[in-house]
Order: C-alpha cells, then sequence, then structure tokens
C-alpha cells in the first residue's frame, strides 16, 4: 500500500495558488483514476491502485504549516510504512515547471514538509518537487499565495 500526499491549504481562497501546486497535482492524479476524495475528520482521502499496488491519495486540510499531522494519522491507520509515503509540494528555489524526486533530506524551508518530517519522526520518505519559480521584490508568503499566470498553468 502507498500513500501520495498533496500538499496545501484548503478552502476557495487558496484554489489554484502557487502553493496548493500539491493539491492541483493530486487532484489530477485522481481523475486520472477515476478516485473520489472524501472529507476525514482533517483531510480528504480517496483509494486507488496503480500498476496493482493500492494507493491512499490524500489531501491535508490542516493547512500547510501543519499538513504533517494529517499524513500520520494516515500512515498509523492504514500501517503505511514512511518509505511508502509520497509527498508533492512546491518548491520556490526551483524554475516554474521543473520537477525533481528525492528520497529523503530536509525540509528546504518548506513548512508543510518539515510538518510531515516531524509528526512521522524521519526525514526518509518520497518528496515530488515542483518549482514554482521566486519573483524578485517580492516576499515569499505573498509570492507562494498568488494565482498562476496563464501561461504557466500547462
Amino acid at each position: 500500500m502507498w500513500a501520495i500526499v498533496g500538499l496545501g491549504n484548503y478552502g476557495s481562497k487558496y484554489a489554484k495558488t502557487r502553493h496548493n501546486l500539491g493539491f492541483m497535482v493530486l487532484d489530477t492524479i485522481a481523475d486520472f483514476l477515476d478516485t473520489d476524495l472524501k472529507e476525514k475528520r482533517d483531510y480528504l482521502i480517496g483509494k486507488g491502485s496503480m500498476e496493482g499496488d493500492g494507493v491512499f491519495l490524500i489531501e491535508p486540510l490542516t493547512f500547510m504549516n501543519n499538513s504533517g499531522l494529517a499524513v500520520r494519522d494516515v500512515l498509523k491507520k492504514h500501517n503505511i510504512p514512511p518509505e511508502n509515503l509520497i509527498v508533492i509540494h512546491d518548491d520556490l528555489d526551483m524554475e516554474t515547471g521543473k520537477l525533481k524526486i528525492r528520497k529523503d533530506g530536509s525540509s528546504g524551508g518548506h513548512r508543510g514538509i518539515e510538518s510531515v518530517i516531524q509528526n512521522i519522526g524521519t526525514k526518509e520518505f518520497i518528496r515530488v518537487k515542483i518549482g514554482i519559480g521566486r519573483e524578485i521584490g517580492t516576499p515569499a508568503e505573498d509570492y507562494v499565495l498568488r494565482k498562476f499566470k496563464r501561461d504557466e498553468l500547462p
């Protein structure tokens, strides 16, 4: 069994913002797998299969900085080891649309990843980092809450 988590902030105010890229990708995966996400306590969850393996798709509803709470609960409830966890998130320090996959490492300053590390007790899980770029002169906390430009979405 695998768990794929998309990081973001819940609510229409944050929909389609750069910081919600994890949610956007997870929604695309859910559509591809024809899986509906249902609300459970502090996360949305759906179950499907990929390449013959069972997979849970998860969107924490705890806001970015507390994402690890929901991740910990799902891993524990479904007996999923951290090495079968994939977390999809935005990365300010990469060019928009660039993709990087890592098996472990630090949070790189990403508070959602830091929350996951703290709550599951290990840095050893798969991260899919997707670049959102950075705008010089704009504070990071403002930039990540901006919507993508039309030409950046593809």
